[in-house]
C-alpha cells in the first residue's frame, strides 16, 4: 500500500529521535522536483545547491528545498523517498504547496502550553550538541517556570507551523547583574532540528530584536559555541558582529569547545539611556509578530 504522503506531518509530535533521517523534494533550477532522502538535511541541500549532490541536481542545478519530513529513522525515510519517486509531478508540486504553507512561521508569545513542546526541542540540543553547554535537560515544569520569569522581563517568543507544530523559540535574558548592564540582553533562539536550515529562524529572531529595541535595550549579546560556522553566518546575517573568542571554555559530548561573543548595537550613540519598559503585551506585539510573521521564509 502506497504511504500517504499527504498526511505525513512535517515534524511529528512526541519525543526528537537523536539520530535525524529525512526524506525531501528539492527543486531543481529547470523546476523539476528531486526526490532524495538524508541524515543531515541542511548540508545535503546545501551540497545540491552547490553542484556536489546527486548525478540528477548536478546536471539540472539543485536551486532549494521544496518539501521535507523528518522521520522515526533512515528505513523510514528511505520508504518516504521510493514513495516520493512513484509520484506525478501535479502531485509533487501539490505536496510542495501544502508544505510550503504548513512550514510558513507564524509568531506568538510563549505561555506555560508551550513548555512541553519547548523542552523537547532544548533536550534534543542537550543531549546531541554543543549549542548549549548544559548537559542535564531542563524538565517541561522548569520550562514553565522559565517562560513565566523570563517573559515577565522580555520577549519570549515562539513559531508555531500551520500545522501548529512548534518550530523554533527565542527569548532574552540579562547581559549580566550588575546594575550598569540593565540596558544589554543575551539572546537566545533554538529551531526544532526538523526545521533548522529551512529559513525559520530570521523571522523569529528579527521579531525578538524588533520587540527589544521598542523597550529601549541597546545592546543584544549572543554566546555561541567555537567553532559553529552555520550560527556565526546567522547571526553575521541578522546584524551580529564577533567581539572576541575563548577557545577550551566548556569540554562536551567528548571534546574541548570554545566560546566566541557577538553583539549587535539595537540603538546608535552614546546619549544617556532612558529606562527600559516593560516588554510589549497586546495589540502592539499582536502587529510586531504580525509584521514578521507575513515577511516569512525568505
Amino acid at each position: 500500500m502506497d504511504l500517504d504522503l499527504f498526511s505525513l506531518p512535517a515534524l511529528p509530535a512526541g519525543p526528537i529521535p537523536d539520530k535525524l533521517a529525512w526524506a525531501y523534494l528539492l527543486r531543481c533550477g529547470d523546476g523539476s522536483l528531486y526526490a532524495g532522502w538524508t541524515s543531515d538535511l541542511p548540508r545535503r541541500v546545501a551540497a545540491h545547491t552547490a553542484g556536489k549532490g546527486a548525478r540528477y541536481t548536478r546536471a539540472h542545478k539543485g536551486a532549494g528545498l521544496a518539501w521535507c519530513a523528518l522521520l522515526p529513522d533512515k528505513s523510514a525515510a528511505m520508504r518516504v523517498e521510493a514513495a516520493l519517486k512513484r509520484l506525478d509531478k501535479p502531485r509533487k508540486e501539490a505536496l510542495c504547496a501544502a508544505w510550503a504553507d504548513g512550514m510558513r512561521p507564524r509568531l506568538f508569545a510563549a505561555g506555560p502550553a508551550d513548555a512541553a513542546e519547548i523542552a523537547a526541542v532544548y533536550g534534543w540540543y542537550v543531549r546531541n550538541s554543543t549549542a548549549t553547554f548544559a548537559c542535564t535537560e531542563p524538565s517541561a515544569a522548569a520550562w514553565a517556570d522559565e517562560i513565566a520569569q523570563a517573559g515577565a522581563r522580555y520577549p519570549f517568543l515562539v513559531a508555531r507551523g500551520g500545522s501548529g507544530a512548534l518550530l523554533g523559540y527565542a527569548c532574552a535574558h540579562p547581559w549580566g547583574s550588575r546594575e550598569a548592564f540593565r540596558w544589554d540582553v543575551e539572546t537566545t533562539i533554538y529551531c526544532h532540528p526538523g526545521a533548522v536550515g529551512q529559513g525559520l529562524a530570521r523571522p523569529l529572531y528579527a521579531a525578538l530584536l524588533e520587540a527589544l529595541t521598542a523597550q529601549g535595550v541597546w545592546n543584544a549579546y549572543a554566546r555561541l559555541a567555537d567553532p559553529n560556522p552555520a550560527s556565526e553566518r546567522f547571526h553575521a546575517r541578522m546584524g551580529f558582529v564577533c567581539q572576541g573568542r575563548c577557545p577550551r571554555t566548556g569540554y562536551k559530548l567528548g571534546r574541548w569547545v570554545g566560546l566566541s561573543t557577538w553583539c549587535r548595537a539595537l540603538r546608535p550613540g552614546r546619549a544617556a539611556p532612558q529606562p527600559v519598559a516593560p516588554p510589549l503585551t497586546g495589540d502592539a506585539l499582536a502587529a510586531l509578530l504580525d509584521k514578521n510573521t507575513f515577511d516569512g521564509i525568505g
